[in-house]
């Protein structure tokens, strides 16, 4: 199925850019969450009209990104939990309890921006964790699991 994208969509094109993708990724991702159109020549037609603005709304979710990203900078989460014998702990540190942690410094993360590309934490130590704010900002965070 051809697209016409919205918003600038990691590893498949930019703002305006009519792209083949399959019929799945289209019905149940992009176009429900408004990423993209299908492309047709009435679609062509509204997004060349609304094209400034697109441009204009995605210039400022960049700029809002970026801002964010600069709290993050040198940012080091400690989380507290319960462990067992060698520094094991019971249950895991995912993306809910390090965006929470986050957001209890001030810092506003959704945990869908939290990446952790080496699954959940199971053992006390440090790590690190990206945050990818928009799709050409993202920073790495120092996350500490130290026992109760």
């Amino acid at each position: 199925m051809n697209v016409i994208l919205m918003e600038r969509v990691t590893n498949l094109g930019d703002l305006g850019e009519e792209v083949g993708v399959r019929n799945g990724y289209a019905r149940n991702f992009l176009l429900p969450q408004g990423k993209a159109v299908r492309a047709t020549e009435e679609n062509r037609e509204v997004f060349e009209a609304r094209r400034s603005e697109l441009e204009a709304s995605a210039v400022a979710r960049l700029s809002e990104a970026e801002q964010r990203a600069q709290q993050l900078e040198e940012c080091t989460v400690t989380i507290v939990a319960r462990t067992g014998e060698e520094g094991k702990l019971y249950g895991s540190v995912g993306t809910v309890e390090i965006a929470q942690a986050l957001s209890d410094m001030g810092i506003e993360v959704r945990k869908s921006e939290v990446v952790m590309s080496e699954g959940a934490i199971r053992i006390t130590g440090d790590y690190q964790v990206d945050v990818h704010l928009h799709a050409d900002v993202a920073r790495a965070i120092n996350v500490v699991v130290v026992a109760e």
